[in-house]
């Protein structure tokens, strides 16, 4: 299997692009949270499958209602994506909650905490 070209990366940016207008402007759906973010997409070669990355602004249940409401609601989003991006196929849509920007907040709490107490301990 070759490796991820640059027109793969342009594949999965396009596809980046597009899927973050249509969940931030055209589906309704009460479950998803307005401060949801495609953080990156996985589109194979085959252009068949894609894997989303979604991140959600708020607690794990907000995350979790809103990856509900997407799975619920891609059948819309993929045909959608096939109306504005032009592919040979239009991929298969898995969505994937992404908690890495919550662990980059945790991570840098915690460093703000170690550099606190050691300014107290001198």
């Amino acid at each position: 299997m070759r490796k991820s070209g640059h027109k793969n990366e342009r594949i999965n940016s396009e596809v980046r692009r597009e899927l973050s207008r249509i969940i931030s402007g055209d589906i309704k759906d009460p479950r998803i949270s307005p401060m949801t973010t495609v953080t990156d997409v996985e589109v194979t070669q085959d252009l068949k499958f894609c894997k989303a990355y979604i991140s959600v602004l708020g607690n794990e249940e907000a995350g979790e209602e809103t990856l509900a409401g997407l799975k619920s609601a891609s059948g819309f989003i993929r045909r959608e994506l096939a109306a504005s991006v032009n592919l040979r196929n239009t991929p298969e849509i898995t969505f994937v909650l992404d908690n890495s920007i919550r662990y980059g907040i945790e991570m840098s709490k915690r460093i703000d905490e170690v550099i606190a107490s050691d300014e107290q301990a001198d």
